[in-house]
């Protein structure tokens, strides 16, 4: 009986999502997938100097070419998946999650504390994410735990603002009202009333945080400034084969071209978050 019942539902869950958004979620899950199960997977250590041909061209042996000491470009990516993905998508966590937790606070509690919270994060937000990771950089050094922080603390001022509006208007709708009127507390109307009927437009933000995370990490990579030697993020791997640029090199154009669809699939993704009607 249950798999009479549970069939129909995804059938319909599936063709609730686009075909762009299937595209969107096949790309994001591998990249995902990748990011775990990816030293795993790689022909060759990271390190390993497997050819005397520096910017290799693509070959049955090497499906990506080589780098500019002759390491596989396939296992340098898959190993640095791990660094782009996982940073970028813990830092996004970090930022919705407090960003959320503060904007549904600042709007349940209204007036001074409103006001000052919201006052705060404005001042934050005004200094552009690239200036402010390269201050943080310069005062504590880069390393995973301070890039983390950095992008997360960059990016929480705007997940703030898009869920204190968002909450706002929910709880001027009249189920928020009559759960007020019944005597439900803050924290029931909180949790049951106001969040999860803010909770898509609130992935839909995160999934943005995430793709301009990675972004800002890479971009911080491509000027030494991010991920440090030995490990590799794709930004580091396009940095460090820039010479190979002029000749055309796989080497320089697949770490970007990870970069790229990494950051399409998740826009195509939101993207159907966005459109889905409400009852969906």
């Amino acid at each position: 009986m249950s798999s009479v019942v549970t069939s129909p539902l995804r059938r319909r869950g599936l063709r609730a999502l686009s075909p762009l958004a299937l595209i969107g979620l096949a790309i994001t899950s591998f990249w995902l997938l990748m990011a775990l199960a990816g030293p795993a997977l790689s022909p060759h250590d990271a390190a390993a100097l497997v050819d005397l041909d520096v910017f290799g061209p693509i070959s049955w042996q090497f499906p990506l070419g080589t780098d500019y000491l002759g390491r596989d470009m396939l296992s340098r990516i898959l190993y640095g998946a791990r660094f782009t993905v996982a940073l970028a998508l813990t830092a996004a966590l970090l930022a919705s999650a407090c960003g959320t937790l503060l904007g549904l606070c600042a709007a349940v509690a209204g007036g001074w504390l409103d006001a000052a919270m919201s006052r705060t994060l404005d001042a934050l937000i005004s200094i552009p994410s690239k200036m402010f990771a390269l201050m943080m950089v310069a005062s504590f050094g880069s390393s995973v735990p301070v890039l983390i922080a950095t992008a997360a603390i960059g990016f929480m001022p705007g997940a703030y603002r898009i869920a204190r509006a968002l909450a706002v208007n929910v709880q001027a709708m009249e189920f928020v009202q009559a759960a007020r009127a019944r005597g439900e507390g803050m924290a029931y109307i909180t949790c049951v009333e106001i969040l999860p009927n803010m909770i898509r437009p609130v992935l839909a933000d995160f999934g943005l945080r995430f793709v301009f995370i990675v972004l800002l990490l890479s971009g911080l990579s491509f000027l030494s400034l991010g991920v440090q030697p030995p490990d590799a993020d794709w930004g580091s791997l396009v940095r460090e084969n820039i010479a190979g640029l002029s000749e055309g090199a796989p080497a320089v154009l697949m770490p970007a071209l990870a970069i790229a669809t990494l950051t399409i699939g998740v826009n195509l993704l939101i993207d159907n978050l966005r459109r889905r009607a409400p009852g969906a």
